[in-house]
């Protein structure tokens, strides 16, 4: 039995209507959203096993922001929809926080300078 949508044509008759009205939607798969919240699941697991076996020192801390970063990157991608965007789209999001991590490290770097001069001049007298 035929179908009648709104413009009176039948989907029945044209299938290739319907995958191209399909198309237009753009749903995407019910399966990369499981296995996004697969990888979630792993990455959270093993961020709390670094602590779970008590990795210490600069090892630690990778490991956890690598899991972190890792996990931050899926969301971003996947349920953000950053993954389907157009280039310039995704730049104009993730440059300003990449530029603020760099300003960041510039200030870290800089803070011994800093720290440096101020003891230099508190033990002066001055």
């Amino acid at each position: 039995m035929a179908e009648v949508t709104m413009n009176g044509v039948s989907q029945a008759a044209h299938p290739a209507t319907s995958a191209t009205s399909h198309a237009e939607g753009q749903q995407h798969p019910i399966k990369l959203y499981l296995v996004v919240w697969g990888w979630l699941f792993i990455l959270s697991a093993c961020s709390y096993l670094v602590d779970y076996f008590g990795v210490h020192g600069y090892l630690r801390w990778s490991l956890i922001l690598l899991f972190m970063v890792a996990k931050a990157g899926l969301i971003v991608a996947v349920f953000m929809h950053m993954a389907w965007e157009r280039l310039a789209l995704s730049y104009a999001i993730l440059l300003p926080p990449l530029a603020l991590l760099v300003f960041v490290a510039i200030m870290v770097l800089e803070s011994d300078y800093t720290l440096l001069t101020r003891i230099v001049f508190f033990k002066s007298g001055a």
